[in-house]
């Protein structure tokens, strides 16, 4: 599985929590295009689909209005949340649904017992024409958390926890940091914390085996989430956050490398 250990490719300098390539979701999607299971959605209701808001919130037409709908009994990382920001695995999240949904017109939906939330959005299990429910898959790849438990909407919690706890045990997505779910949302301060001490473990085993290291090499080279490769110089506004992976004794030996100067 593409989440079974930490990519630890973010530079300090364009924070960004992009874990997962494109490429990559789009291969998820298929697989579970492939393997999902199929169910019945004869009694369900359908909807013409308007837009996919994130990972756990879509729009679609509704008695000739335009709604938002929460998915039922998970949550997803926030992508651009006036208080909390982005957090890791939003964006993958988002994508995982935006290519579920890819070339779908419309969706259908499975209400429980109460149709909406105190903010009026309309609450439902969210299902593909092909019958596969976007709650399991969501939650089978590790990129929402069971929560939101609420009486009297709770027909699939039992399901939904079996298929979390696999993933759990798995180590993936979100499972893959240990303490970044908590029962409240998301810690993407411990999520950081567990990233930079990874970074740095790998540096320190690396200059333990390259005898080119040397103290007097001071220069940090580092692959940002997008590949760019950019080094920081001593003085330089984000040197001191920047966790190198590798060092350089010139610029011109960083330059040599394929690395280009940090702006600031």
């Amino acid at each position: 599985m593409f989440f079974s250990t930490l990519l630890l490719s973010a530079c300090t300098e364009e924070t960004s929590t992009d874990i997962i390539e494109t490429e990559e979701i789009q291969e998820l999607v298929a697989s579970s295009n492939v393997t999902a299971e199929k169910h019945d959605i004869s009694k369900f209701e359908q909807y013409e689909l308007q837009e996919v808001i994130d990972g756990d919130t879509i729009r679609i037409k509704y008695n000739g209005s335009s709604e938002k709908v929460r998915f039922l009994l998970v949550d997803a990382p926030e992508t651009n949340h006036e208080t909390l920001g982005e957090q890791p695995y939003g964006l993958e999240a988002k994508e995982f649904v935006k290519q579920l949904l890819a070339g779908q017109d419309s969706v259908y939906l499975e209400f429980d017992v109460s149709y909406r939330d105190k903010y009026k959005r309309l609450l439902a299990y969210i299902y593909t024409k092909d019958g596969i429910s976007v709650q399991e898959q969501l939650l089978k790849n590790g990129l929402v958390r069971v929560a939101y438990i609420y009486d009297p909407n709770t027909k699939h919690v039992d399901w939904f926890k079996s298929i979390q706890k696999t993933a759990e045990q798995a180590v993936i997505g979100i499972w893959s940091v240990e303490d970044y779910v908590t029962n409240r949302g998301y810690d993407k301060d411990v999520y950081y914390a567990a990233m930079k001490e990874g970074h740095q473990s790998k540096v320190d085993e690396d200059n333990l085996n390259n005898t080119s290291s040397n103290s007097s090499c001071e220069i940090k080279g580092n692959i940002n989430s997008k590949g760019n490769k950019i080094y920081h110089m001593p003085g330089q506004r984000d040197y001191e956050n920047t966790v190198a992976e590798e060092m350089f004794c010139t610029e011109e030996e960083a330059e040599a490398a394929g690395f280009i100067p940090a702006k600031q």
